[in-house]
C-alpha cells in the first residue's frame, strides 16, 4: 500500500485567512495550458478573493458587458493564470472579438465565451488569438460539436445538478484528449462525481467578501480570536 505523502506548510500570521478550494478538486487530472498545469478554477471577479486564495487560475466571467479595465484590474492583481470572459451573448461579433485579443495582449491565459456565442464568431476569433477559446455549455443540446470544430480547445461545462451527465456523455463522445472544465457543485461528492465523469479541472465559487466579512464581525463582537 502506498504510502500517503507529507506536505510540509508554511504560514503567514497576517496572510493565515486564505480562500481554498475543496480538496476533492485535486483529483482531477489538471489541464496544462500554456505550460502550466490547472486543476482548480476560482469563479470570481472579487480581486480581494482572488489575491487571497490557493486556487491554481482564475475564471473571470460576469454577467455585463466584457470590460477592458475589469479585465487590467484582475490581471494585475492574480498571481496565478487568468481565463477572462469576452461575451458571446449581447456582446458578439468583431467586438467580442477585439475584446479577445486584447485580453491575449494583456496577458490572459484563455478567453472564455459564452453558451449563445455563434460558430461563425469563434471561427474568426480563432483565426486572430493565439490563446484558448473556452466555450460554456449550459446544456447538452448546446452545439459543442460545432464549436470545438469552430476552434474551441477547452470545453466548460455548467449544466447545474445535470453537469456531471453532460461530462460523462461529452467525454464518451471524444475521448481523452478533449480537456474539459466543469463545475464541481457545493460538496466534495459532487465535485468527485464530475472528476469521476471525466472533468480534467473543476471551477470553485468561493464565498463573498460580504459572508466572509459576517463571520469575522461576530468573532469581534464576541471577543474571539480572529
Amino acid at each position: 500500500m502506498e504510502k500517503e505523502k507529507y506536505m510540509p506548510e508554511v504560514k503567514s500570521t497576517l496572510r493565515s485567512r486564505v480562500i481554498e478550494v475543496p480538496k476533492a478538486i485535486y483529483k482531477a487530472s489538471g489541464i496544462k495550458v500554456l505550460g502550466t498545469r490547472i486543476k482548480s478554477l476560482l469563479f470570481s471577479t472579487d480581486v480581494a478573493i482572488i489575491k487571497n486564495s490557493n486556487a491554481s487560475s482564475i475564471i473571470a466571467v460576469y454577467p455585463f458587458t466584457p470590460q477592458l479595465s475589469i479585465i487590467q484590474s484582475i490581471l494585475e492583481v492574480a498571481p496565478v493564470p487568468v481565463f477572462v470572459g469576452v461575451g458571446g451573448g449581447l456582446t458578439t461579433g468583431k467586438r467580442s472579438i477585439a475584446i479577445a485579443l486584447q485580453a491575449e495582449l494583456m496577458g490572459a491565459y484563455g478567453v472564455v465565451v459564452n453558451a449563445p456565442t455563434k460558430n461563425e464568431v469563434i471561427e474568426e476569433m480563432y483565426k486572430i488569438i493565439d490563446i484558448p477559446i473556452i466555450a460554456t455549455v449550459a446544456s447538452i443540446n448546446d452545439d459543442y460539436r460545432g464549436k470545438i470544430k469552430a476552434g474551441v480547445s477547452i470545453l466548460n461545462i455548467s449544466g447545474g445538478p445535470n453537469t456531471a451527465n453532460i461530462v460523462r456523455q461529452i467525454r464518451s463522445e471524444y475521448g481523452k484528449e478533449l480537456p474539459i472544465i466543469a463545475t464541481g457543485g457545493p460538496t466534495e461528492e459532487t465535485i468527485l462525481e464530475t472528476i469521476d465523469a471525466g472533468a480534467n479541472a473543476i471551477t470553485y465559487t468561493p464565498p463573498t467578501s460580504g459572508e466572509i466579512f459576517a463571520g469575522i464581525m461576530e468573532k469581534y463582537r464576541n471577543n474571539l480570536p480572529y
